[in-house]
Formats: C-alpha cells, structure tokens, sequence
C-alpha cells in the first residue's frame, strides 16, 4: 500500500460516504452549474419544456465532470497533501488505498455516460473537459505546474464548456455561433479568476516547483495580468452586443466592468492580500455579466 496514504489498522477498506464527497468538493461546483446556466439562458429555448434533461446537465456539469476533476486532482497531489494538507480525505486515510484514484475514474465514466445519453455534442464536449481534467492534474502532462496551461485548462472547463454544455442540452444540437463566441471570450476571462487564486499559496507554490503566475510574475505583475485578462474579453463583449443590436443588455455589462474597474483600483495596491476580497467582489460581478449576456442572446433567439 502506498505509504502517504497508509493508515492505522482501523482504516477502513471503503471510503465512508462523507469522506467522498468531500473529495469531490461540492463547493467548486457553483462555477461550472452557473455557466450552464448560463448555457441554459442563452439558448432561448423555454426551461419548462426541456426540465429534465436541465437537471441531468446540472449534475452533469458539478457533481460528475467538476467533481471528477476534484478527485483526480486529490489522488496525484496525495503526496503533497501528506505533508501540507495531512487531514484530507486520501492523506488522512479515510479515503483508503487506491480508492481516490478508482473515485476519479468512476466518476469520470459517469460523467462520459450521462453526457452521451443528453446529445452527441454534450458529450464531446465532456470528453474534451474530462481529458483537461486528467491532463491538468495527471503526468505526464500536470498542466498545473505551470499557470499559463493549468489556469487555462480549468478557465475552459469551468466556464466556456460548462456554458457551451448548457446551451447544446437545450438545443439538441452545435449552438449557435453567437454562444460560441460568448462562452470563448468569458472562458479567456476566467484565466485572470484562476490567476486570483493562485495568490493564496504562492509561498507554497514556490516551494513545490508549481510555476503559477504570481511565482512567474510576481505579485504585482501577475495581479495587473489577471485584472486586464479579466477586463479585455467584457469589453468585446460589450462590443458585441452593441453590434448585435442589446444596447441595454450592453449597457448593463458595462456598468458591471466599470465597478469592477473601481474594485481592481484598490486591489491593485495590495494584490496578495486584497486577492481573496477581490475575488469574492469583482468576480461576483463578472458571473453576473456572463448571465446578463446570456439574456441579450435569449433576447435575440426569440
């Protein structure tokens, strides 16, 4: 048995329910479900009509795809969180042997079969977010050791999959390209939300060899990435929805970026510290603009 994840004669063989589901973190959940919502909205097809198959994508989008990507990421960090973060589920033995490595494959075939049953584009898209899962956490290729590839690997499946998921569950078919687009430009946003979380373990991260962007960059200059990163695809946004004939939706988005224009100011002066109070700030208001947005392509599907 692999000694990090050996434990006293009383481990148990099976992981207790509780201790799985905190492997699959139902805490990250949120951000993938708000986008297929997102998906969901902008489809303009009617949520009555179409409830079930909703749902299904619901838990197809958090507690499988998300979740398996939680479980995977867990069973090839066991080895650091022995040592950092011992209490965790695989570390402190109440997930035993290889059973976070079996939790992750398991789930990540639930998510495959689900997706399969909702639509063949449903399910080239989970097959795409359950390999970036893999790949993001997995060797050889650990794309979270370095933040340009990791925090992009995570911003596509979080956000731009989990929108063009939403979307294609409705539609039963390639969304159109208006979604497309929208869900591609909040994706390149969400590189700069990745970047905001990596500010809280940058000592850590140093340590470890993981190159995210605040190791790479610094500080200051990591957190100046993540505001521009953030700000530059809303403001294309905007742009298009000018174009597309939304000037309220637009208008909305851009009181929505101004604030967090504002917000950026002060976080800006303090970037390791002020992350976590941006994140849970201008990041609120970001998730809003993507749903505003998604109203302005329902807008013009009706």
């Amino acid at each position: 048995m692999d000694r990090t994840i050996s434990s006293s004669s009383l481990s148990p063989e099976r992981p207790s329910l509780s201790a799985t589901l905190e492997l699959l973190k139902p805490i990250t959940w949120f951000a993938p479900m708000w986008a297929f919502g997102c998906g969901v909205v902008s489809s303009g097809v009617a949520v009555t009509d179409r409830w079930l198959v909703i749902l299904a994508g619901i838990v197809l989008a958090g507690p499988l795809v998300c979740g398996a990507s939680q479980a995977v990421n867990d069973w090839y960090d066991r080895h650091v969180d022995a040592i950092n973060e011992p209490d965790r589920p695989i570390p402190s033995g109440r997930i035993p042997g290889r059973w976070g490595f079996y939790i992750a494959l398991i789930w990540s075939g639930l998510s495959l079969s689900l997706a399969a049953i909702l639509g063949i584009w449903v399910f080239w898209a989970a097959v795409f977010g359950v390999i970036l899962a893999w790949m993001y956490s997995a060797p050889p290729f650990r794309l979270k050791q370095n933040g340009w590839w990791g925090n992009s690997a995570v911003a596509i499946c979080y956000e731009g999959l989990a929108w063009f998921t939403g979307a294609a569950v409705m539609v039963s078919t390639l969304p159109d390209s208006k979604i497309i687009l929208l869900a591609a430009l909040y994706s390149v946003g969400a590189h700069g939300i990745m970047t905001l979380n990596d500010f809280k373990a940058i000592e850590g991260d140093r340590k470890m060899g993981i190159r995210s962007l605040p190791v790479q960059l610094g500080s200051v200059n990591a957190a100046r990435l993540a505001c521009i990163v953030m700000a530059a695809p809303q403001l294309i946004v905007i742009s298009l929805l000018l174009s597309w004939g939304a000037p309220v939706h637009a208008g909305v988005v851009s009181i929505l970026l101004v604030a967090q224009g504002i917000l950026m100011i002060r976080f800006l002066k303090a970037p390791r510290e002020r992350a976590p109070w941006y994140n849970a700030t201008g990041t609120t208001l970001y998730v809003w603009g993507m749903l505003i947005s998604a109203f302005a392509i329902r807008s013009m599907m009706g």
